[in-house]
């Protein structure tokens, strides 16, 4: 199974790939997100340290059931060969209506047939008002025309 774009990566094939998970975060479906890892896949996340494409999808179901009304925006950072580093920032709210933005780093390296095999993310939360939130798109994709980090000063 191949997942184009493959490496090495482009500017252009970089921002696609960025995309294409940005994408797939945004619909908040575990297993569709799983999918574009190697079975083996590597991550660190905040803290936790784990492997393989199970571990993922939980991790990710348990993700979405903590962080509501989610809205990514990824922007690549840097690329090179098979490996893009992008930052990003989310929004969503806790069980008692508390927002969050939360920002962070992370760091991807894919295999030959563009599955990613490595994540590394380092993320910080902070707390917001909802009138200060700046993603206001409907649950699901973002839409092409909203700004990204940078157009919105993130």
């Amino acid at each position: 199974m191949t997942r184009p774009p493959l490496p090495p990566f482009t500017a252009e094939t970089a921002a696609q790939k960025a995309r294409m998970a940005e994408d797939a975060w945004n619909s908040r479906d575990p297993a569709r997100v799983a999918g574009a890892y190697t079975e083996q896949s590597q991550w660190r996340n905040r803290a936790e340290f784990f492997s393989g494409r199970g571990l993922i999808e939980q991790f990710l179901t348990r993700k979405w059931q903590r962080e509501l009304d989610y809205r990514l925006i990824k922007e690549v950072w840097a690329f090179t060969g098979n490996r893009i580093a992008v930052r990003f920032a989310y929004e969503w709210q806790d069980d008692s209506g508390q927002w969050y933005r939360s920002h962070g780093n992370e760091q991807w390296q894919f295999d030959a047939e563009g599955l990613m095999e490595r994540r590394e993310a380092s993320i910080n939360d902070v707390r917001i008002a909802e009138t200060d939130r700046k993603f206001h798109w409907p649950l699901g994709r973002r839409p092409d025309d909203h700004p990204g980090l940078t157009e919105l000063g993130l």
